[in-house]
């Protein structure tokens, strides 16, 4: 439970900083007790919880783009709706139908380094380049589907879900306030569908590979609160400074991760 909890916590602190949530909970799993990768599903369902603060905290929002989607009415609000349909299709059919190989491959830990520092390099160069010019209102459908296939590469452990849409919305000229909140909005449907995906097939098998259901239930409500306080924090935090020291710190941790694993002080099984 303590483990769940403590992963609980990595989780709310790494799911919307640029530097991936799920590298993170797989590299941390390397040095907790039990030793063990805690699993595609166990990061899919604690994700609920941090989903669960967007809507909270973007709540107006939400319901905002919700009212105006189903009224139709053709405004900045409705469009962004139909936007973020259309950007969660790229992650959805790509996760369905690579589930097995993602979650058998891709959780290698020489890929999460090297992909830790690739994107770390690549959110650098999109946030120096970026022209701060664009807001939500002037996203268009090539925009979103480009969103959309930005955000598919976060199931990648390493890539980071937040850190692949916002380089992406740099590079096209948004401005990083409004790149963040995009990017938090976009992950609703895709988090939320893989989350309550894994949890069924978790309360069905009655079992998950490393912790139980009630331990992944409290990671999930850890996640939540200490979830709600980083995008509290980093909403202000981005007005004002750049994402450089995300940039430095994926680079680091992939660097020492790499050392680590080619002198083998950590198995790369």
């Amino acid at each position: 439970m303590l483990e769940a909890i403590f992963l609980g916590l990595i989780q709310g602190l790494t799911e919307f900083l640029p530097i991936s949530s799920s590298a993170h909970i797989r590299i941390t799993g390397e040095f907790l007790p039990s030793a063990k990768d805690p699993g595609a599903a166990f990061t899919a369902i604690s994700q609920i919880g941090t989903e669960l603060a967007v809507l909270l905290y973007f709540r107006r929002d939400i319901l905002s783009i919700a009212k105006a989607w189903f009224k139709r009415d053709g405004s900045p609000e409705a469009r962004l709706g139909n936007l973020i349909i259309i950007g969660t299709l790229p992650i959805v059919v790509l996760g369905y139908f690579g589930e097995s190989y993602i979650t058998n491959n891709f959780r290698a830990l020489w890929i999460v380094a090297s992909m830790l520092i690739v994107f770390g390099l690549i959110l650098g160069l999109a946030d120096y380049v970026g022209k701060n010019e664009k807001v939500l209102a002037q996203l268009n459908v090539r925009d979103g589907i480009g969103y959309g296939f930005a955000q598919a590469l976060a199931l990648i452990p390493g890539v980071s879900r937040s850190g692949a849409t916002i380089a992406f919305g740099r590079i096209l000229g948004y401005k990083r306030e409004a790149a963040l909140r995009y990017s938090f909005l976009l992950a609703l449907p895709a988090v939320f569908g893989s989350g309550f995906y894994q949890l069924q097939a978790a309360v069905s098998e009655d079992a998950s590979s490393v912790y139980s259901l009630p331990e992944i239930f409290a990671a999930t409500v850890t996640a939540f609160f200490v979830g709600y306080a980083v995008i509290a924090w980093l909403m202000k935090y981005i007005a004002t400074k750049s994402f450089m020291p995300f940039v430095i710190y994926r680079v680091a941790l992939g660097s020492v991760l790499l050392i680590a694993l080619a002198t083998g002080a950590i198995s790369a099984q």
